[in-house]
């Protein structure tokens, strides 16, 4: 039943076909999406296990690159596909939330990275790579000892 207005006209029920067209429901996925999602994410996850479990490439840091490669496509399905995060949605401040976001953890992850690796080959001097790196010759300069 519809109720009158204080301008006196009759306000209708809310029309849920007008709320499907707003933008802000846009970008809620569908069973081909999800789907779509799934078969891709399964995918980019058994390539990378059959690429390690059979050996296909021997040189070990292009098969480390082959897969961190796969997994940042992965996550870039995940994100359009699951998350819903585009251009698009919410007039891209969504996914500008996400890339500075993640420009955040790389730069944090980064520097911690390079303080610990730092720290290490400074302070723990018996390690292996700091005695490569400054192997002290221990063959004598100069005159021979005196007998």
């Amino acid at each position: 039943m519809s109720q009158p207005s204080s301008s006196g006209h009759a306000m209708s029920p809310p029309n849920h076909d007008a709320m499907h067209d707003d933008p802000m429901h846009e970008h809620h996925g569908s069973l081909r999406g999800y789907l779509t999602g799934f078969v891709l994410a399964a995918i980019l996850t058994v390539i990378p296990f059959w690429l390690v479990m059979g050996h296909v490439i021997a040189n070990k840091q292009l098969l480390i690159l082959i897969i961190l490669a796969l997994a940042i496509v992965q996550i870039f399905v995940h994100i359009v596909y699951f998350l819903h995060l585009d251009t698009r949605s919410e007039a891209g401040w969504n996914m500008m939330a996400f890339i500075f976001t993640a420009v955040l953890v790389i730069i944090v992850l980064g520097a911690s990275i390079w303080v610990m690796y730092n720290e290490n080959m400074n302070m723990m001097p018996m390690s292996p790579q700091y005695q490569q790196q400054h192997s002290i010759s221990h063959q004598p300069t100069g005159n021979p000892p005196p007998q």
